[in-house]
């Protein structure tokens, strides 16, 4: 059998939370467990690592009759380029919750990006549908405006987004929280976004941000420089310095 010193005896007293109580108080309360984090959190937390597969697994876990989770789930699957499963993921969203704003556009991001561009309309309309006139409906009309812009309807495009810009002044600086996507168009295309982009800031008066996108277009290529000078929505930028300086640049050749 093994003998404690007296030593050891004596430390190993007074390292107990009886010997360490001050006489006539009582000893100090043990602090509660920290509560377990839920698998929605830890989700959450695979998510801002980018562990996109480990995120859906923690989804999974509550996904069933959860609306919410559904959505975050089609959103893991999509970062994962599984557009297949997010779309179910966000149908089942819709089928718990039809008001699902942020569901129902992401919907339509999914058709977006499978280039079904009339899909992703309906879909988004149905999204605008739940938010009228409410500022978190501008990056729907954002996302709307490329559908349109990709179906070469420019005016239906140009439309939509000076909706978003009305609804939100900087929908165009951010990215949302609902799936917002970046297009995939050629340089031509991209260039003429920019410039439409350019138009519409200019016809708000933020000749600042118009000029940034007239000159991301003409750096991308935009074919329409000669009549840049007699376009009436650049009316306010054309005594500009920067304006004239733009238009005196040699065009870029791709």
């Amino acid at each position: 059998m093994m003998i404690l010193s007296a030593s050891l005896l004596l430390a190993a007293a007074l390292s107990s939370p009886q010997a360490q109580a001050v006489p006539g108080q009582s000893a100090p309360e043990a602090k509660p467990p920290a509560p377990a984090l839920s698998s929605e959190t830890r989700g959450d937390i695979f998510m801002a690592k980018k562990s996109f597969r480990e995120a859906i697994e923690m989804y999974q876990e509550g996904a069933a009759g959860n609306a919410v989770l559904q959505n975050k789930l089609g959103i893991a699957y999509q970062q994962l380029n599984q557009p297949d499963n997010a779309l179910k993921a966000y149908s089942r969203a819709v089928k718990l919750k039809p008001d699902y704003m942020e569901a129902l556009n992401n919907i339509g991001t999914v058709y977006y990006a499978k280039k079904s561009y009339r899909r992703a309309i309906s879909s988004y309309n149905r999204a605008l549908k739940t938010v009228p006139g409410e500022r978190r409906g501008a990056v729907v009309y954002e996302n709307m405006g490329r559908a349109w812009f990709n179906r070469k309807d420019y005016e239906k495009a140009r439309e939509c987004l000076q909706t978003a810009l009305r609804l939100d002044p900087e929908v165009f600086q951010h990215h949302g929280d609902v799936g917002q996507i970046l297009e995939e168009t050629s340089i031509e295309e991209r260039a003429r976004y920019h410039f439409y982009l350019a138009k519409i800031y200019a016809t708000s008066g933020r000749n600042d941000l118009a000029l940034q996108y007239l000159r991301k277009a003409l750096e991308e290529g935009f074919k329409g420089k000669k009549t840049l000078d007699a376009e009436p929505d650049f009316a306010t930028l054309k005594d500009l310095p920067e304006f004239q300086e733009l238009l005196a640049r040699e065009p870029r050749v791709l």
